[in-house]
């Protein structure tokens, strides 16, 4: 696996790539690319990094780990690429924003638009095995994408953090929420949505107002 990422991440997480942790990782993702099929493809790994420079970061939404069927993952959090059917939680997602914002539901789970516009959709880990879900949650990719996280919230201010469900929840000790927005909830997926928590939270909305407030250009979602 190269470690092909944008430049100021790769300053701000210059510490990590030498440390034995991830010369074991990236030597077991490799190993489970050459095995197995895996996702995303190889050079969409760090994809939300590339799309979302650290200096160009308004917004930070965590997910789990990648979409695992074929066509799905292009390395960002909660998006598929063109063409593929919206898998629940994105549906509900796009539900909420347009009951927040009035913004109608596109024809595309692409998210990639966002991630262009400031909105790091980071998976605390970045590949997944096809058809096992969490499959590569033990490989040690959450200490690189804490550390991801870390930088953020020691270099970074008037940030937003979307949390969703309990895994992305317990991300937010690291952050602090006197300086930034700090917006939590249950999970997008219809499990956890339609038992309350999820829709009516106008998350979207107050996210924007949250960015003007603080001089920054709303999110077009």
């Amino acid at each position: 696996m190269n470690v092909q990422i944008e430049p100021s991440w790769k300053q701000h997480l210059l510490g990590e790539f030498d440390k034995d942790y991830f010369v074991g990782l990236t030597n077991s993702v490799r190993a489970e690319y050459n095995q197995y099929t895996c996702y995303p493809p190889g050079k969409l790994i760090f994809n939300a990094f590339n799309l979302c420079p650290f200096d160009k970061v308004k917004v930070v939404i965590i997910g789990q780990d990648p979409y695992h069927e074929p066509g799905q993952a292009h390395g960002l959090s909660f998006s598929v690429q063109d063409g593929i059917m919206f898998p629940p939680s994105l549906q509900n997602i796009f539900k909420e924003i347009q009951a927040d914002l009035g913004t109608p539901i596109p024809m595309s789970g692409n998210l990639t638009r966002w991630a262009e516009q400031g909105v790091l959709l980071l998976n605390a880990s970045l590949t997944v095995r096809a058809h096992q879900a969490n499959s590569h949650s033990t490989l040690g990719w959450q200490k690189f994408t804490d550390a991801a996280i870390q930088a953020l919230a020691t270099q970074r201010e008037h940030l937003v953090y979307m949390l969703w469900g309990g895994y992305a929840r317990s991300k937010a000790y690291m952050i602090d929420k006197n300086s930034n927005l700090v917006l939590e909830s249950v999970h997008p997926s219809p499990l956890s949505a339609n038992r309350g928590g999820w829709f009516g939270q106008h998350q979207f909305s107050r996210c924007n107002a949250y960015l003007e407030k603080n001089g920054k250009t709303p999110i077009i979602w």
